[in-house]
């Protein structure tokens, strides 16, 4: 079968994202590569076809017991044999995943690190490995926002199999995190591949708030608005985790935490309430993190600032995995910002970690595009606003900043892109002080070319230039300064550019009393009105029920977006049901009677 013939027939898809395909022929073809897509981007279809087209065994190394068994679920789900070997398997078990493998029985095995490395004797003369795939590929960097240890141990995977293509894949990693996956894992050059890393199902909004009560009225409102969806909430604190669950039970939602103060067993508890739709909302730490696999979460709420851009985007990237439009909100308070430096200052790579909370922090305080932001940091530079983020929707004042943004990058180059921020603005303005004399920049001609703006401007427009694109941080490079590709084009005259005037501290304003009118409001529990959200919500059940009889989350089951084009077509057929977004040829025989059927006995109870 042709790799496309796979899609339709095992995941019911009728195309291929973009790069899937380019993808699937490379490492299907025997290549290394390295993979970098968004989360809900679509990377494991990236290795599970290979892995259905050459012959063997594919070995999927990841970092979570939980992860695994949701993609296994998933796989087995759509009629592909997988199996899971990692520490909560007995030895029995164990047993029988390597007979099943020894006899070509099981198209990809899901294995920790740790595990792979005591099992590589018997992998390399018992199995014939068809190729490995690395995921959450950044925790093998020390410049990853996710490092471990015992990633690093992977990088003698070629030597042990050295016919075997290597891909690893990733939603996270910035230019100089790709170059240490590379290197670590010593592929043999391989081919980078990068995703858009735009989700523009995804809402973004940032709200400037510390109180507990205001925060708190805020989420109520979201979640009213969202009707019985599922949610996370990513809190610092386990103390926060937990009073913050507790006052969303009080207001009458299903909610719980998740930290890792909890044993083992309750953290299981609380994510397997959490993906058979038994809780609609968790409010986590980051423990709660690369394990969801979960593909109809419709908001995800920071609570507090996340540490870097890299958590923030993969952790809003648990929500819409299956395409669909969902909700993205991040409180932020200069507390949060305290209590982060401290943990910056006590990690093992304090400078690095600094750096990397300031972005963030620039991020929430920015008046420029949310998601230009996030496309420029991960080396997408664009210039468009995204019109799905609170900037966006609420424009500040901008004016033509041309000239002054090309008075800056010609600066840069004049000093051959060897200075930071703070030294690029005292040339700008013209500064005197002992390095820059020793350095000889107060003979340049751009020496005190911008001594018209105020220090704390430029500042404003240099964080501004490296938001949108124009300018970009070498933090391996003493973290000096980068004209990109989009900038040239600003400094060369191709590209006219804006910034936006800065903005100048108010008095807050006085706080709005909330109505009792709006109060009630808020809480007012969400019903569904039109036939089409009556038969939706008829046909989340129907899933929930059958989920819980195969005990496997309704994710696995079908997506919420198979359920709305189920609801678009209503299909009474079996012809009909195997034309619906997601249903593969397993599924169609699985499920078209008993989907059909209800479809038939609502529309004829609508008459």
């Amino acid at each position: 079968m042709t790799p496309l013939d796979i899609l339709r027939r095992y995941y019911g898809y009728t195309e291929f994202r973009p790069m899937q395909a380019e993808i699937i022929r490379h490492v299907t073809a025997g290549h290394d590569a390295l993979v970098l897509m968004p989360t809900g981007g679509g990377k494991s279809v990236c290795y599970q076809i290979p892995a259905l087209l050459r012959p063997g065994t594919a070995i999927v190394v990841s970092p979570l017991i939980s992860l695994m068994k949701d993609q296994v679920e998933a796989l087995r789900a759509n009629g592909i044999s997988a199996e899971a070997m990692n520490s909560a398997n007995d030895e029995g078990l164990n047993a029988h995943i390597r007979t099943a493998c020894e006899q070509g029985e099981v198209k990809l095995l899901y294995i920790s690190p740790e595990r792979l490395l005591s099992e590589l004797t018997w992998l390399q003369h018992c199995v014939q490995v068809s190729m490995i795939a690395i995921d959450e590929a950044h925790c093998i960097s020390q410049w990853g926002h996710d490092f471990r240890p015992e990633y690093t141990q992977l990088g003698g995977l070629h030597a042990t199999f050295p016919n075997v293509p290597i891909v690893a894949l990733t939603a996270t990693a910035d230019k100089l995190t790709r170059q240490d996956i590379v290197d670590q894992l010593r592929l043999l050059q391989p081919r980078l591949f990068v995703g858009s890393f735009d989700r523009p199902n995804l809402s973004l909004t940032v709200s400037k708030m510390g109180q507990k009560t205001d925060k708190l009225r805020v989420i109520r409102q979201l979640i009213a608005r969202h009707g019985d969806d599922s949610g996370i909430i990513y809190c610092l604190a386990k103390k926060t985790c937990e009073s913050v669950a507790e006052e969303l039970r009080r207001m009458g939602f299903r909610a719980d935490s998740y930290h890792a103060g909890l044993s083992a067993a309750e953290r299981t508890r609380v994510q397997d309430d959490f993906l058979n739709d038994r809780l609609q909302v968790v409010c986590a730490t980051i423990a709660f993190g690369m394990g969801i696999d979960k593909s109809n979460v419709r908001f995800v709420i920071h609570y507090n600032l996340p540490k870097s851009i890299e958590n923030y985007y993969q952790e809003i990237g648990r929500a819409g995995r299956d395409g669909l439009p969902a909700e993205t909100l991040l409180f932020y308070s200069f507390a949060d910002v305290i209590t982060l430096r401290n943990f910056a200052y006590d990690s093992g790579q304090q400078t690095l970690n600094l750096e990397k909370l300031s972005r963030m922090q620039e991020y929430a305080e920015s008046q420029v595009c949310r998601r230009r932001i996030l496309l420029n940091y991960f080396g997408q530079a664009t210039d468009q606003p995204c019109h799905n983020c609170d900037v966006c929707h609420h424009p500040p004042q901008q004016f033509d900043g041309t000239l002054l943004i090309q008075k800056a990058l010609s600066a840069m180059a004049r000093t051959q892109q060897q200075v930071g921020i703070r030294m690029l603005i005292s040339i700008l303005r013209g500064a005197f002080s002992p390095e820059i004399t020793e350095k000889g920049y107060h003979t340049l001609p751009t020496f005190g070319v911008g001594r018209d703006v105020p220090h704390r401007d430029w500042n404003d427009y240099l964080l501004q230039m490296l938001q949108m694109g124009y300018i970009e941080i070498a933090y391996d490079e003493h973290n000096h300064l980068r004209i990109t590709p989009l900038g040239e084009d600003v400094l060369y005259g191709r590209r006219k550019a804006a910034l936006v005037v800065p903005q100048k501290e108010e008095a807050a304003a006085p706080r709005k009393r909330t109505s009792k009118a709006q109060k009630e409001e808020a809480k007012a529990p969400y019903t569904p009105t039109t036939t089409d959200e009556l038969l939706l919500k008829t046909l989340k059940q129907l899933r929930l029920d059958i989920a819980q009889e195969k005990r496997v989350p309704a994710f696995v089951i079908m997506s919420d977006r198979t359920l709305q084009d189920m609801v678009e077509r209503k299909p009474t057929t079996r012809s009909a049901f195997a034309e619906v977004y997601g249903i593969g040829e397993h599924k169609c025989e699985l499920y078209y009677e008993i989907f059909t059927t209800a479809i038939t006995s609502f529309l004829q109870n609508q008459h």
